[in-house]
């Protein structure tokens, strides 16, 4: 028996990645789950992943998925995705954002219009499937949504900088400290209807065909990098755990991995001595 035997979950961002890690281990838990993303088929978009390829795993293996190809930096676009999948499984019981837009880019930079399109798919699209999914679940007095953030939330600190670090990274680290405190937010929010709401990030770069654009790992099998499915892992026990345990919790996989006995040897942020938590907040 699965942990989401019968359920329906949305996973934005599922083409590829992150996203279809999570996709593909949701589904061999017996979810019905609603593959979203930009790229529908491969080759449409530059890096390698699509969502027809996600569902044909997820089928491949046993398990149910649809693909819903949407674009979800437009409010109606989002309300496309959650309508169809009402109207595939009648309800959505799960919420995964993952899907993300960066260009890694000095503020100085910044094309107003890539600025404004990363906000609307790192945090507005987050807030809009939320509150999309909310009265349902409010009303079923259950429900999930699982955000995932970055370290990139973790701010530089406070100067001087004789050597600076991630430049490019500050649109990105803000929207992800903006999504954490929106997750912890929210959680507070809707406790009182059985709503639980968590936020998740790598404890370490999850070698991804967007991380090794953005040459934030050296490839695929990067062993510095953290393997996509322990993220996976992490927003599962999220999803399905109860309410009272996780809802409000801003952590890291591994550090959560370890915390419930699902691995001994954990790396990164929160883990390492040197690297500790700091999740929505910059180092002091």
């Amino acid at each position: 028996m699965g942990k989401l035997d019968g359920k329906a979950v949305i996973v934005t961002g599922a083409s590829r990645g992150i996203g279809a890690e999570i996709a593909r281990l949701f589904a061999a838990e017996g979810g019905k789950v609603i593959c979203a993303a930009r790229t529908l088929r491969e080759g449409d978009h530059p890096l390698e992943g699509s969502l027809e390829r996600t569902v044909a795993d997820i089928q491949a293996a046993g398990g149910e998925a649809i693909p819903v190809a949407v674009n979800i930096s437009e409010p109606t676009e989002c309300e496309k995705l959650v309508q169809t999948a009402r109207d595939t499984y009648g309800q959505v019981d799960v919420l995964v954002n993952n899907a993300a837009l960066t260009y890694f880019v000095p503020v100085k930079d910044y094309a107003l219009n890539r600025w404004l399109r990363s906000w609307a798919v790192n945090l507005h699209a987050p807030f809009i499937l939320s509150q999309l999914v909310l009265a349902e679940m409010i009303e079923r007095r259950s429900g999930s949504i699982v955000n995932i953030s970055s370290g990139a939330a973790i701010g530089p600190g406070r100067g001087p900088y004789p050597a600076p670090e991630g430049i490019g990274g500050t649109c990105y680290g803000a929207q992800k400290a903006a999504l954490e405190r929106f997750s912890q937010g929210l959680a507070m929010e809707v406790y009182q209807y059985g709503v639980s709401v968590t936020c998740v990030s790598p404890s370490l770069v999850v070698p991804t065909p967007g991380t090794v654009h953005h040459r934030l790992v050296t490839g695929l099998d990067d062993p510095s990098g953290e393997r996509p499915e322990l993220m996976a892992k992490a927003v599962l026990l999220l999803a399905t755990e109860p309410l009272d345990k996780v809802t409000g919790r801003v952590t890291y996989s591994q550090l959560l991995l370890k915390e419930y006995g699902l691995i001994q040897e954990a790396k990164g942020i929160g883990v390492d001595p040197e690297r500790p938590v700091g999740s929505g907040y910059s180092r002091m």
